[in-house]
């Protein structure tokens, strides 16, 4: 920082965009100050997230960077009418809010975490996404889909020193399913209870097991799933429903004893709001790069928190953004664990400087400015989707 300049007073000069070749689509945005110092966030399963980054570039320039809630209450405000409370504009924005975290965090010499109001813990909680059926092993087939390959799946994944997984339980073709009726026949429900009871037998109390519905079925099959799956530990059974009716979801949570997750096709705080004041599910799951950014999920949190329900973060981002998840879990007291989704893609670590950041299952919350990590711009290079090019400097 120059001499004689005063950090409350420095502005925004440019925003600028890549996208990494992800089938999750990685939109990093980097913002730039009068300064020289710079942030860069994530967003995630936004295609095209970066033409709304554009569109909003114009009210970012000029302005002060540490007022990160009036920068995004303004982003939210000039989006609302292009469908500014959910979907791929909420989602540009929360690379924006990250971007802003890493960047405030680094003029005020603090880690983003302490801007969330402060950290309850040194090491955050990562559960591993396992996946399903043809994922599980080379080759797939239908071996890949028997009950004791996932428990199969489920001891490599301990090995690699995680004690808590998530497996998928609706990527399965079966021949006795209709997907437009949402429905599960006795004998498709009855084998994910098998699916189920493989992998929480084999695990024991090595680690929590969660499984993911994506959506897939009516309240019906939920409630016959949920019912069946009972007598076994299951640390949740997460996006049951489809995310539009509520009212479906909440009356899923209460049928039923087993632990209900949801939350990461929920946008805002506002989107939360009515499941959350509703007990509508048991563990809200939203996603910081894509359902709001570090401060609109830490305000999910804090309303959660009133209603004693825990909060679970989904992820499917690069080390960035899921460094901004980690931070964000740093500092909610009612946070359980933060996903990791890239077991099968070797060069997930190569995107930053300085190597792994999760080990043995927990990520170690850095002390550094910001994110307290940065992008690894040759990596980055070597990845970009088709007509993208790294940052240059403005």
């Amino acid at each position: 920082m120059a001499q004689g300049s005063d950090v409350r007073d420095v502005e925004i000069t440019d925003v600028r965009t890549t996208r990494v070749e992800s089938e999750f689509f990685w939109t990093y945005v980097r913002i730039y100050t009068d300064e020289g110092m710079t942030g860069t966030g994530e967003a995630v399963l936004g295609p095209k997230a970066d033409e709304y980054v554009d569109f909003v570039r114009e009210l970012l320039v000029g302005k002060n960077p540490l007022d990160i809630d009036a920068r995004c209450t303004e982003l939210f405000d000039r989006l609302s009418y292009l469908g500014g409370m959910s979907g791929i504009g909420v989602t540009a924005i929360s690379a924006i809010d990250i971007a802003l975290h890493d960047l405030a965090g680094k003029l005020l010499d603090v880690p983003a975490y302490q801007l969330l109001g402060g950290k309850h813990r040194e090491d955050v909680r990562v559960y591993c996404d396992c996946h399903a059926g043809e994922h599980l092993h080379a080759g797939g087939g239908e071996d890949a889909y028997r009950p004791e390959a996932y428990a199969d799946a489920a001891e490599g994944v301990l090995a690699d020193g995680f004690d808590a997984i998530k497996f998928d339980l609706d990527g399965l073709e079966r021949g006795d399913e209709d997907r437009r009726t949402k429905r599960l026949s006795a004998r498709a429900v009855d084998y994910r209870r098998e699916i189920v009871e493989a992998v929480t037998d084999r695990v024991g109390d090595r680690a929590d097991v969660a499984f993911d519905c994506h959506w897939s079925w009516n309240g019906d099959t939920v409630r016959r799933l949920a019912s069946a799956l009972e007598p076994y530990p299951v640390w949740w059974l997460e996006d049951t429903v489809p995310p539009e009716n509520h009212d479906v979801q909440m009356e899923v949570t209460r049928a039923s004893e087993t632990t209900i997750a949801a939350g990461e096709n929920v946008y805002r705080v506002e989107g939360a709001r009515r499941l959350i004041e509703n007990q509508g599910l048991d563990v809200l799951h939203p996603d910081v790069p894509k359902t709001g950014g570090m401060l609109e999920t830490k305000k999910m949190a804090d309303m959660a928190k009133a209603y004693y329900i825990p909060v679970a973060l989904h992820n499917v981002a690069s080390p960035l953004g899921t460094m901004a998840s980690a931070h964000v879990g740093a500092a909610t007291s009612n946070f359980m664990a933060v996903e990791y989704h890239a077991r099968d893609l070797p060069w997930w670590d190569d995107v930053i400087e300085g190597g792994p950041i999760i080990e043995d299952g927990q990520i170690a919350v850095p002390d550094e400015p910001g994110l307290g990590v940065e992008l690894d711009e040759d990596a980055v290079a070597d990845r970009l989707a088709p007509g993208e090019t790294v940052f240059e400097e403005p």
